[in-house]
């Protein structure tokens, strides 16, 4: 039996169609291993910077179905995508199946061996998945060191920053090496924004007509800065006499753009359908793994020989001979990945493709952009009047009309055609009339935010990030709340504002657009088997950790300035300061703790904690306040957040309380409680007792396990809360791992595919 494994499902239930039952074809569900949560052991940094990879929990039964079903197999074939990721995951599984080299010895026999191969494809089609069994070759130990070294380095910078951001700033903020980088362009440009002074101009508009043809729109060359410039230009207008002093007429050629990298297609999903990075890759790795599109992670615009035929002869038949041009594109992208394929459909002549309107919307633009890449350019007559007075002092007005001589790609893309816009004859010295002469007064604008389609385009031309991070680092901002997405731009918050600020004035370097680069080519170089993995990491991390060491002792950052001096303490009428809390930045009477006096920066009053006469029962040190959150008033110890005590209201307990014993602690009933995630159950002696369900406990117990029963859906009513009982899922009993895969529940539980 010969066993093929890759990472998905979908890609597994393609594959299969292909090679029948030559082939076991089993999918690992994206990443198998990975470093632990916790950061204790996580890497041996004095033994050289190695990894410590622990199995997800989720993975297990698809770890053990791998591990029997290589018993068995006379020939095990790694099929996982062909990147430095899709490498990693091909080692990793390698590993877990106990099969470290090329060969290992068979459990059948002594004599046999098991020939470990990995094979690599760009498309998933019959004729690429034959072609790659044709050509297998040993993992690439490289490829697999390189993603490994961006794994530790990204743990390194992650956790050791982060700690440091939750001792002098707020618990549960975070920096990354890439993330980081990106905020800061972002908190530039907002600053940029607030800096920038409007200055007033005026655009002076009128319709000109010669003898009684059609009013045509004219604009004034000159945009004066005063009002009074601007009467004086419009009282000229009136009276003076104009006639068309100049009419040029030139013919322009728009080419076609370049077949879609993972950047391009990034940024024109965004900008034409509306999607977010991280939608569009999904919505793409779905095509992919249907076999319908070429490889979406790549930075290389070429096509293969055969592709461009194809194309070629799709648009003769379709179009006309005149209308096919044979197109090479150049990568303008440093170490690109010229091996691979620009993204585009697997079979040109498909024109609608996808499972929902979501999918076949980024199909149609896939393959819009590849049919266009190989088509002539448009020809258009760009068409330039200019009127001038008798009045050398009144400066001249303009017009500009163009039409369409051959629309060539426009053809196949219509939605990229500019409206024409359709001059009459007219010639040079014929009298012009003006009316309906009009100042409109306007104010230059500052730059804008950038849109997620902007700060990739941004991102790339810095060097910062690769193809298949753009999407990860915009998700990871927007989820950590240091940047909002309003009307399509990117805002920075208050947070996100601080933590930048941050890293800009201890860390600079580290979050600089050089360094992030640097870093990415010497990432590209251990790819490439020109630089060593362990000096690498070596060189980055020893002045890393002493500068984060060395920034230990900066005392905690609790006052981000003095606040205007119009702002004064609702309390005692004193000066206040800027804070940052939970929902951003506030202002705080500067006498903090002995006034508490606190305002929102639009100027609301803050209600502060009041006591309420009791000490806490927990800690016995600290006082019960009252105070206002996120779900209204509670009350807890004023030490918080040395002491988490909480005191339960009596009502809302008894309302909540299901009456469930805890299984855990025993005295304790499952109350309803709401997190940042929506409502859940636990023990009611929380803090003591940590037991927990995510919905709400049936007061029946397992037949399987003995643990409690919670409420499911409408056709699975009631569950096992042991997520790692069969009951858990109890539609799935009786079926193997395999089918569970095939069905989508094990990949359900994993947020570990690749995005």
């Amino acid at each position: 039996m010969k066993l093929l494994i890759v990472e998905s499902p979908t890609k597994a239930k393609t594959i299969t169609k292909y090679l029948g039952n030559q082939f076991e074809v089993r999918a690992s569900v994206g990443h198998i291993r990975d470093l632990p949560k916790s950061n204790k052991n996580a890497i041996d940094i004095p033994g050289g910077f190695i990894p410590s990879y622990e199995i997800s929990k989720e993975k297990r039964a698809v770890v053990q179905e791998l591990q029997e079903l290589s018993k068995k197999a006379t020939e095990i074939i790694l099929a996982t995508d062909p990147d430095r990721e899709g490498e990693a995951i091909a080692w990793h599984i390698a590993q877990v199946i106990g099969l470290a080299s090329s060969k290992v010895k068979s459990q059948k026999s002594k004599a046999n061996t098991i020939h470990i191969k990995r094979i690599a494809f760009h498309e998933i089609t019959k004729d690429a998945i034959l072609e790659a069994l044709q050509h297998p070759r040993d993992i690439d130990f490289h490829l697999v060191k390189a993603q490994e070294a961006r794994r530790v380095l990204d743990r390194l910078f992650g956790y050791d920053l982060s700690g440091l951001i939750w001792k002098k700033l707020r618990y549960g903020l975070s920096a990354g090496r890439v993330q980081s980088p990106a905020l800061r362009i972002l908190v530039e440009r907002e600053k940029e924004i607030r800096a920038f002074i409007p200055e007033p101009f005026w655009v002076i508009t009128a319709l000109g007509a010669v003898q009684k043809k059609t009013k045509i729109p004219f604009t004034c060359s000159v945009e004066p800065t005063t009002q009074e410039s601007a009467d004086a230009i419009v009282a000229h207008a009136h009276h003076d006499t104009w006639h068309l002093s100049v009419i040029t007429t030139t013919e322009a050629h728009r080419s076609p753009r370049a077949p879609f990298t993972t950047s391009t297609l990034q940024q024109s999903a965004s900008s034409r359908l509306g999607y977010a990075p991280s939608i569009t890759m999904r919505l793409a790795q779905k095509l992919y793994e249907a076999g319908l599109i070429t490889y979406m992670r790549t930075d290389s615009t070429t096509i293969s020989a055969q592709a461009q035929q194809d194309t070629l002869s799709f648009v003769t038949q379709t179009y006309g001979a005149s209308y096919a041009m044979p197109r090479v594109y150049t990568t303008k992208v440093k170490n690109a990945q010229e091996a691979h394929e620009a993204i585009r459909p697997t079979n040109i002549a498909t024109r609608n493709a996808g499972n929902t309107p979501q999918e076949k919307k980024v199909y149609e633009l896939i393959r819009t952009r590849t049919l266009t890449s190989q088509m002539s350019d448009a020809r258009i007559e760009k068409t330039k009047i200019i009127a001038t007075s008798a009045d050398a002092n009144t400066p001249p007005f303009t017009t500009q009309g163009s039409r369409i001589l051959f629309d060539g790609w426009l053809k196949a893309d219509p939605a990229s055609r500019e409206e024409d816009v359709e001059l009459p004859l007219l010639h040079e010295g014929e009298v012009i009339t003006f009316s309906n002469i009009e100042a409109e007064h306007k104010q230059t604008e500052p730059p804008r935010r950038y849109s997620e389609a902007g700060l990739i385009k941004e991102l790339e031309k810095r060097g910062i990030g690769r193809p298949s991070t753009y999407a990860t680092i915009i998700k990871t901002i927007l989820d950590r709340g240091y940047v909002t997405n309003e009307n399509r731009s990117l805002r920075p918050t208050d947070t996100g504002e601080v933590v930048s600020d941050f890293l800009q004035k201890y860390f600079p370097s580290y979050i600089s657009d050089s360094f992030t680069a640097e870093m990415e080519n010497e990432l590209d170089e251990i790819a490439n088997g020109t630089r060593e993995y362990t000096k690498t990491l070596e060189t980055f991390y020893t002045p890393f950790n002493k500068d984060v060491i060395a920034n230990n002792n900066i005392p905690k950052i609790t006052n981000l300035g003095p606040a205007p001096e119009t702002i004064t303490c609702p309390l005692c009428a004193g000066p206040m300061i800027i804070k940052l809390g939970r929902s951003g930045k506030f202002y705080s009477c500067a006498k903090f703790p002995d006034c508490v006096g606190a305002l929102t920066l639009e100027g609301k009053v803050l209600e502060a904690p009041k006591e309420i006469g009791e000490d806490c029962p927990n800690c016995k040190e600290g006082k019960l306040v009252q105070r206002e959150g996120k779900f209204g008033l509670f009350i807890s110890c004023n030490r918080y957040p040395k002491c988490k005590f909480i005191k339960k209201d009596d009502t809302i307990q008894e309302k909540n309380n299901t009456g469930v014993a805890c299984p855990t602690c025993k005295k304790g009933t499952l109350v309803e409680r709401r997190g940042r995630f929506g409502i859940f159950y636990s023990c009611s002696l929380y803090p003591d007792c940590k037991f927990i369900i995510k919905s709400k406990p049936t007061g029946n117990t397992c037949s399987l396990c003995g643990a409690l029963m919670m409420e499911g859906t409408k056709t699975i009513p009631e569950r096992c809360s042991n997520k790692s009982c069969p009951n858990h899922n109890p539609h799935l009993i009786g079926k193997t791992p395999s089918q569970k895969i095939k069905k989508g529940r094990v990949a359900s539980k994993t947020k570990q595919t690749k995005e």
